[in-house]
């Protein structure tokens, strides 16, 4: 049944590599852009329309045609700064956020716990002033998403979500992104989530039904999703007319699905509990029987790992530069 599924694994703590071209884009009518959201935060994806989140992806496969492709440089983003902080260490989120900014024109600066400690030296009002009068975004990858929610009630300026203990939403437009290019199109594909009920699932919760995807999720008894995102997931469910499926059966969740997708059992920050959910999560590796991935999987020709892990380039580029700036991409937009 596994050996079915079209594996997307997200690939957070996996290994790193890239290699892919834009492909297989249903391209519409030119329709003029609706969408505007500059100035923005981007917290969360619940604050989204789906036609919003649509849009970045539009703009992230614009982006990536006309400078990977057509090797055009578009210094959108010129004689603007971003400041990250990153309490959590990373290889994609940082390099693909540094290296997007600064080929886009602008500047990127790295702040890591040794430069700055948010609400411990100052308090999180001051730095989000401070932050505001010296940078024009800032991309925060933190502990805690009340420290975001902070940050962007204090701040004059775009706060994006870089990851925190309850969402991760930029990961989440590198999978939609991914999956978009290898299918064409997104809407009617189920996903099977296998693994924890964390920050990923909970992004997923927050945007799959806006696609007309559905989502089968399977989590080890007392690592459910939050039950606040649930009970929202499940009216986005009713909304837009996809299902829901909330399981501990791993067989269950990847039945039926196109795609598969899991993380690290073991996140940042949790590393006192690595012999627990080592028995916790007993029969929820993903193996080409069905610790997360085997290498047989994770390298197989069905596994999209690298292709995604370029596309957290392209999508915190559009993610950017919706934000900071009026820019309209040229590509036909995709049927999603």
């Amino acid at each position: 049944m596994l050996f079915n599924l079209r594996i997307l694994l997200n690939n957070a703590a996996f290994r790193n590599g890239h290699n892919f071209m834009v492909r297989n884009f249903r391209c519409g009518q030119p329709l003029q852009n609706k969408v505007q959201l500059k100035g923005r935060d981007l917290l969360t994806l619940k604050n989204f329309t789906g036609e919003e989140i649509k849009y970045m992806l539009w703009l992230s496969a614009d982006l990536k045609f006309r400078i990977k492709q057509k090797g055009e440089y578009l210094p959108l983003l010129q004689g603007k700064s971003l400041g990250m902080i990153f309490e959590k260490r990373s290889t994609r989120t940082r390099l693909s956020t540094e290296t997007g900014f600064a080929l886009l024109g602008g500047h990127p600066c790295f702040l890591t716990t040794q430069d700055i400690h948010l609400g411990v030296n100052e308090s999180l009002t001051d730095t989000a002033r401070v932050l505001s009068s010296m940078a024009d975004a800032v991309l925060a990858r933190v502990y805690k998403q009340s420290d975001l929610d902070t940050l962007a009630k204090e701040a004059s300026i775009p706060i994006i979500n870089g990851l925190s203990d309850l969402y991760h939403p930029i990961q989440i437009l590198a999978d939609y992104l991914t999956l978009q290019e290898h299918y064409s199109s997104l809407k009617g594909l189920t996903l099977s989530w296998i693994g924890d009920g964390n920050n990923i699932l909970h992004s997923i919760m927050m945007s799959a039904a806006k696609f007309g995807m559905h989502l089968q999720a399977a989590t080890p008894k007392g690592y459910e999703p939050d039950a606040s995102v649930t009970k929202l997931a499940e009216q986005y469910a009713k909304e837009n007319g996809t299902k829901l499926l909330l399981t501990n059966d791993p067989l269950e969740a990847a039945h039926g699905g196109n795609v598969l997708i899991t993380d690290t059992w073991i996140s940042m920050g949790q590393e006192e509990e690595k012999k627990k959910r080592l028995q916790a999560f007993q029969g929820y590796q993903v193996t080409m029987k069905p610790e997360e991935v085997d290498d047989e999987v994770f390298y197989s020709p069905r596994s999209l790992v690298f292709p995604e892990a370029e596309n957290r380039k392209w999508t915190i580029m559009a993610v950017m530069v919706s934000l900071l700036t009026d820019y309209s991409p040229q590509l036909q937009k995709p049927k999603f």
